[in-house]
């Protein structure tokens, strides 16, 4: 019988104490047991960003943290992050540039793209490329995200 621990975290901002099992990673645990399905499983290795969160700030894997790691954590998913408005101007140019074609890689880009203008609010085409090269896009060919980032640059 594989070991549960009882976890207490913030996630968009509500308290969740629930028994996690310990080897249940933190995305699995937002979908299955919170039902937050925005951030999406992909490759499962923390290659592809799909799975992208934030915990206590920062932008992590969820498929590489274990949900029990986040004990006293406050962590956010897209969706705080959407219903908060936090990432309204991202997701306007987002649809605009026409940024989101399947919308599978779109939360952990978006996520990317917010990290990165929380840490240089004028970045340069090639600083936006490079920041959002941990998420794989195989719709768009990243110009049109790298595009959308830029928008929100330019007008804030």
């Amino acid at each position: 019988m594989e070991q549960a621990l009882d976890t207490t975290l913030t996630v968009n901002g509500q308290s969740v104490t629930r028994r996690i099992p310990a080897r249940m990673n933190l995305v699995d645990f937002l979908r299955e047991e919170l039902g937050l399905t925005g951030s999406h499983v992909g490759c499962e290795h923390g290659v592809c960003g799909a799975c992208t969160v934030r915990v206590n700030g920062e932008i992590v894997r969820g498929c590489l943290m274990l949900a029990v790691q986040a004990d006293g954590c406050a962590v956010e998913t897209i969706e705080g992050l959407s219903d908060s408005g936090e990432l309204a101007k991202l997701q306007k140019a987002f649809h605009e540039k026409n940024a989101l074609q399947c919308g599978f890689c779109t939360p952990g880009m978006l996520l990317a793209a917010r990290d990165l203008l929380k840490r240089n609010p004028k970045p340069d085409r090639e600083q936006i490329r490079a920041h959002i090269s941990g998420n794989y896009c195989r719709c768009t060919g990243y110009q049109a995200i790298v595009d959308a980032i830029e928008e929100v640059v330019a007008h804030g």
